[in-house]
């Protein structure tokens, strides 16, 4: 049975692919596991950044005895998969990312950190804030956020990644609805791939909670089978 390794995205956990998981576990071997400091695991003193969460990859990998996998990343879980295999082509197999954003520069760096206050969050969307406390911990949740704010102003800081020197087969994902993600950074990515497909998924938005899972469940067997 093929392997295949689920990535969840900034601020996530692997929970959020159990009905997704549970639609695939008759035709897969599936993996899935938090990054570091999230999902209830110790905060780290360095900073949250995409050079360590590849590190996770790889070090799941080495821990469960697993030479190579496929893996289907969302959002900052898919540009983990791709800055992986950039490194350590041998041990990641094909990949499907969806919702990823490939473009960061200092002023979509700013704009996207605007919304990772805490307090402002509490205030404005106290559901959503409830929901990471239950995610990552009362204790953590916050340093989460803060945490991921500085990855996102170190990304919009630094080089865009290398994908023209990615050898991975890469199917690139967004939904037509995805309001963080556009579709020209999406088809642009695509094309720096050596072996990339492109995938727009109708009436899908970014949070993965809103996308179908049945319908994505079927676009995974197509990929990966």
């Amino acid at each position: 049975m093929k392997k295949l390794l689920f990535l969840h995205g900034a601020l996530g956990v692997k929970d959020q692919f159990n009905e997704l998981t549970r639609k695939l576990t008759g035709n897969y071997e599936v993996h899935a596991f938090n990054f570091t400091g999230h999902g209830g695991k110790d905060i780290p003193n360095e900073p949250f950044s995409i050079e360590m969460f590849a590190g996770d990859i790889i070090s799941y990998l080495n821990d469960n005895n697993l030479n190579e996998i496929d893996v289907f990343g969302y959002s900052m879980g898919g540009y983990a998969a791709l800055y992986a295999a950039l490194n350590n082509p041998c041990r990641i197999g094909k990949i499907f990312t969806l919702a990823t954003k490939f473009e960061w520069t200092p002023i979509i760096a700013e704009r996207e950190t605007k919304m990772l206050d805490a307090e402002k969050m509490e205030q404005k969307v106290p559901k959503f804030a409830k929901e990471l406390s239950g995610r990552h911990g009362e204790d953590n949740w916050v340093k989460v956020l803060e945490k991921t704010a500085g990855m996102m102003k170190d990304l919009g800081a630094g080089d865009a990644m290398l994908l023209e020197k990615i050898k991975n087969d890469v199917l690139v994902g967004i939904g037509d609805r995805d309001k963080m993600v556009t579709l020209e950074e999406t088809i642009s990515a695509y094309r720096a791939l050596q072996n990339g497909k492109l995938i727009v998924l109708p009436d899908t938005p970014h949070p993965l909670e809103m996308i179908d899972a049945e319908r994505l469940a079927g676009e995974i067997k197509r990929y990966f089978s």
